[in-house]
């Protein structure tokens, strides 16, 4: 089991954001995450990479203990895991190569020829193999996006947590994106993904967790997820819950 959670309320300091939290998620499995604006979604990733504590019930993210997880351990659980972000977060001063060795360094990683062929093998995985000498600046959104996830993949980890990762694409580049990652999945790794994509997840359909009225709630993976006219539910996520 690559994420089990039991009974956990889910914090943003004082505020209760998410209670009674019971889910697992196993190898391999691609699951969205879904709800409204300020429901809950990026405080529970946030508590699978150890950003927020997690204070009540139990919980473990790659055989990390989440409830007595040491502040000092959290660079260890994120070892495992691999985070992609809406806005890419690259550095902007740096080629995409040095943008993946800098993750390698900061990871321990020491003997250059290894971190070099690491690096050139998930940028090959993700189609770019030809960029490495590129600014980022010199590539579109979805050449941006396939290079986070290519530094996420570099420490091979366990599970992917995508936090609206193609909420600043276009529909096609969106569609590259998510195909890309079902990949990825096939290939043994745990990916959580939040969305408010509804028209990506109804062709490209899997298991759905949604976060609504403070609880987590199982949906069937085949569910016709209807489209909102809300301009609240169709926002891009800004939240800090």
């Amino acid at each position: 089991m690559i994420i089990s959670i039991s009974n956990a309320n889910i914090y943003q300091k004082d505020n209760l954001v998410i209670q009674n939290v019971n889910t697992q998620i196993d190898k391999g499995e691609f699951v969205y995450l879904i709800g409204k604006t300020g429901a809950g979604k990026s405080s529970l990733l946030k508590t699978l990479y150890g950003d927020l504590a997690l204070k009540e019930g139990t919980a473990s993210v790659c055989d990390f203990d989440l409830v007595n997880l040491k502040r000092s351990k959290i660079p260890y659980l994120r070892r495992k895991l691999g985070i992609v972000f809406q806005d890419f977060q690259l550095l902007s001063d740096r080629s995409v190569m040095d943008n993946l060795l800098f993750v390698l360094k900061a990871t321990g990683w020491k003997d250059k020829a290894k971190m070099t062929n690491r690096c050139e093998e998930v940028l090959k995985s993700v189609g770019l193999s030809n960029k490495g000498f590129k600014f980022p600046h010199e590539l579109s959104g979805g050449e941006q996006q396939r290079v986070v996830i290519a530094r996420a993949l570099l420490n091979d980890p366990e599970l992917i947590l995508a936090d609206e990762p193609t909420g600043n694409l276009d529909p096609e580049t969106s569609e590259e994106i998510i195909k890309l990652l079902f990949d990825i999945s096939k290939k043994g790794k745990a990916i959580l993904m939040a969305t408010h994509d509804f028209q990506l997840m109804q062709k490209f359909p899997s298991r759905t967790i949604k976060c609504e009225s403070s609880k987590l709630v199982e949906m069937n993976a085949q569910i016709n997820v209807s489209i909102p006219t809300s301009k609240d539910d169709t926002k891009h996520e800004g939240e800090n819950l």
